[in-house]
């Protein structure tokens, strides 16, 4: 079973990833210390709920999306096109 911090660390790269900015960019723009936020995407430690909220809102998802483990999620057809199009619509 892959633990909390584990999900967290995968899903924090995953939007890193597609936003293009890195580790040092969210540092800067949400005031974070760089050791703490290394310590979060190498799954050393989990952020507390304040931090977790505002990362949330800095890639514009929800919290949900940060903390649980989306690999283990399957989608019906009709959700993956719901999705689809949502990404589609301006």
């Amino acid at each position: 079973m892959v633990e909390n911090k584990e999900v967290m660390a995968r899903n924090l790269k995953k939007y890193m990833d597609k936003k293009g900015v890195n580790a040092a960019e969210i540092c800067k723009a949400l005031n974070y210390k760089p050791n703490t936020f290394s310590n979060w995407i190498n799954a050393k430690i989990y952020p507390r709920i304040n931090r977790i909220e505002e990362l949330a809102q800095y890639f514009g998802v929800s919290k949900a999306a940060l903390v649980e483990d989306s690999e283990n999620i399957v989608l019906t057809t009709k959700e993956q096109t719901l999705i689809l199009n949502y990404r589609d619509s301006d």
